[in-house]
């Protein structure tokens, strides 16, 4: 039984995993997943740890191979993927509340990190607090605009709420 519960986690994380690379390339495809400008349809996912802890490492990994598949520096992968992680681990830890607390932490995680990477590590022109700003603002469509809509249909679908939560 508990092997059966342990492969059904690791699946779960593995799916959110890919579909958090799968809408990277997406966003990729339409010139909105990297730069200083940022909109990455894969961060409306970081709200998924609200309903299961299995969506952390999903998340994680699943930044961390966009990262790669993207070319990005070695410090922009490790970095970026942590401020995933640590946005996905807030989310988790304030579950109980409401649904529009839930993409907070992402978005201050990613705006805290990013735009030091963007001027340190790609040495984009422009000050920290433009990319601040910026940052902020493309997190706040991704994980706001769209991943509390996407809460909200999750909590509405019980049936695709059960494909990652079951």
């Amino acid at each position: 039984m508990k092997n059966s519960k342990s492969a059904k986690a690791v699946t779960r994380a593995a799916v959110i995993a890919t579909l958090y690379v799968i809408l990277t390339e997406l966003s990729t495809l339409m010139g909105l997943s990297s730069g200083v400008i940022q909109v990455r349809f894969s961060e409306a996912l970081t709200v998924l740890p609200f309903f299961t802890p299995v969506a952390i490492p999903g998340l994680f990994i699943g930044c961390i191979i966009s990262n790669l598949l993207a070319g990005g520096a070695l410090l922009d992968i490790v970095f970026g993927s942590i401020a995933t992680l640590i946005g996905a681990f807030g989310t988790y830890l304030f579950r109980k509340r409401s649904i529009y607390i839930a993409p907070i932490f992402p978005i201050l995680a990613n705006t805290l990190i990013i735009p030091h990477i963007l001027k340190l590590v790609y040495g984009f022109e422009g000050t920290v607090l433009y990319f601040t700003s910026t940052v902020f603002a493309g997190e706040v469509i991704s994980c706001a605009a769209l991943g509390i809509p996407l809460m909200m249909l999750l909590k509405k679908r019980k049936e695709l709420l059960g494909l990652i939560v079951g």
